[in-house]
């Protein structure tokens, strides 16, 4: 940029904003022939604040500024200009030059009337520039506010992310258990279903087999011979020789019922009412089972069975038509493989009216030993009275019938003729290997025949059976 002054110097600025060159280039004749050329030196001027402006911020000065500070800079050098060539400090007007070539004299008026403007202006750019400055410091604290506000919230929310990691960790652990447990599950299921696939593929075995035997004709699989009679005596008397099942029909009996025979090789005909060979079936039954009977009959007699209370009554009736009585026979047999028997004459069962009461003549002998007929085991004088069972009534746990406070056929878990318990208990658990304790039980619930074996020794197997009175001495 270049600018004409009306005192005939020129001003020129090298460069770009405040930061350029200016440089005065007055020219003075120094006489009517000669041009001497007056050089300035080149000064340069730099504005600096103490805080530079922020970016996008501009500092507007306007002419009077820009005039005062070239002012300045030309009064400052003065000093360090060329003197006249006649060496005199003093100031000569001369009018040869015109007032388009200024003398020293003159340059050095031109710039004492600009001084007092030059200072009110550096004064006012000195204001405007310590203002800029405070402005600056307001910016920066704002600055150090704003990041240390950005710091403390960083923090306080890295703080709420932990928390919410640490949630987010638990949870995922928490997913983490119960997907195993529920792995462990579908596991157990797959092997229940695996399980399962198995035996359906056996029932479809098991179906086509049975589809095959349907289409063949039906037969009673059973062994059931032909002959009949009033009971197994009278069977073996009409030529039976095979022991097995039998229809019989005795004669307070209103319709024939499949009985087990044991025929022996002196045609006596036992009449089998009950029989306990391997715990396989379970004994404790209610009222009604005990009275119609349960378990199986088989033809090689390798099951177990209660024939039933009342069929039992039917056999043992006392009539016109009967008037023979009846001998009950008891054989054991205990886990060492030994044998024992005991036989009861003249024994009875009354109807279920009177609870299917329990009677005999007495105890024709065996070497088991009486046990029917109560046991001493020496806790009271009364043992033998209250263990007795001759003429006492049936009892089930859900029809208590014993002379006990209790219920001795809940306790034991069977049906007996009880009394305030019993000396003999053939209806009790089944004890495998045979010994047991009161600890294990509660009560002497075994298969018990106290006569032979004390009443914490369940016997292994028993056989009850019926044989008229004529006949069993016939061996």
């Amino acid at each position: 940029m270049t600018a004409s002054l009306s005192h005939g110097f020129v001003l020129t600025q090298r460069g770009g904003g405040m930061g350029g060159l200016f440089t005065h280039e007055p020219f003075i004749k120094h006489s009517t022939q000669d041009l001497v050329q007056i050089n300035i030196p080149l000064r340069t001027v730099a504005l600096h604040s103490q805080q530079s402006p922020s970016p996008g911020s501009h500092i507007s000065m306007g002419p009077s500024i820009l005039h005062a500070t070239v002012g300045l800079l030309f009064l400052l050098h003065s000093a360090s200009a060329q003197v006249r060539g006649d060496s005199l400090a003093t100031c000569n007007m001369n009018d040869g030059f015109g007032k388009y070539c200024p003398t020293t004299c003159g340059v050095a008026d031109y710039l004492f009337r600009y001084l007092p403007a030059i200072s009110r202006d550096l004064e006012s750019m000195e204001k405007d520039l310590e203002l800029i400055a405070n402005l600056t410091t307001d910016a920066e604290e704002k600055v150090v506010y704003m990041k240390d506000s950005t710091t403390a919230a960083q923090k306080s929310q890295s703080e709420g992310y932990i928390k919410k990691s640490v949630n987010m960790l638990d949870d995922v652990l928490r997913f983490e258990k119960t997907i195993f447990a529920q792995e462990q599950q579908i596991l157990e299921l797959q092997n229940v279903l695996s399980s399962n696939q198995r035996k359906m593929v056996e029932l479809d075995k098991l179906s086509s087999q049975l589809k095959q035997k349907c289409q063949e004709p039906c037969k009673d699989s059973v062994d059931i011979q032909t002959t009949t009679g009033t009971d197994c005596q009278d069977i073996a008397n009409k030529g039976a020789t095979t022991s097995g099942l039998y229809y019989v029909r005795p004669a307070a009996a209103t319709e024939q019922f499949l009985v087990y025979c044991e025929i022996d090789e002196y045609r006596r005909g036992f009449t089998v009412i009950q029989r306990r060979r391997d715990g396989s079936v379970d004994f404790n039954k209610n009222w009604n089972q005990y009275k119609n009977g349960f378990g199986h009959l088989s033809p090689d007699d390798t099951t177990e069975f209660w024939l039933g209370n009342e069929k039992i009554h039917w056999l043992t009736a006392v009539s016109t038509f009967s008037p023979i009585p009846t001998v009950l026979r008891i054989e054991l047999v205990d886990w060492e493989g030994n044998k024992r028997y005991a036989d009861y004459n003249m024994f009875v069962l009354s109807p279920e009216i009177d609870m299917f009461r329990l009677t005999y003549g007495y105890y024709m002998g065996g070497d088991a030993g009486d046990a029917f007929g109560g046991f001493d085991f020496g806790e009271d004088p009364s043992d033998k009275f209250y263990t007795m069972h001759n003429g006492q009534q049936f009892s089930t746990s859900d029809k208590d019938n014993d002379k006990y406070d209790g219920n001795c056929a809940l306790q034991d878990g069977s049906g007996w003729w009880m009394n305030r318990c019993h000396a003999a208990h053939l209806n009790g658990k089944y004890y495998q290997g045979g010994t047991y304790t009161a600890k294990d039980a509660g009560f002497d619930n075994g298969i018990i025949w106290v006569t032979w074996h004390n009443r914490f020794y369940s016997l292994k197997e028993t056989t009850m059976k019926l044989i008229p009175m004529t006949r069993i001495a016939a061996g």
